[in-house]
């Protein structure tokens, strides 16, 4: 894990088979931010990421990558 990656949307996405345009004809957004969240370029909001955890049925903790090592 490098310094920058903050979330594992990528990877909750990818287990569950999912894309970034799903995600995003879901949440209303556009496809390109979503893909920049995917891509740790940029971060959700708090609250945007407990709407993204509602939407893929998973806790919000998922999403994120563990600080502890």
């Amino acid at each position: 894990m490098t310094k920058n990656e903050i979330n594992r949307l990528r990877v909750v996405l990818a287990e569950k088979g999912l894309t970034n345009k799903w995600l995003a004809e879901k949440m209303k957004k556009n496809p390109t931010t979503v893909s920049r969240w995917c891509n740790n370029e940029m971060q959700p909001s708090l609250e945007t990421l407990l709407d993204v955890a509602n939407v893929l049925g998973v806790d919000v903790k998922d999403l994120l990558w563990s600080s502890k090592k």
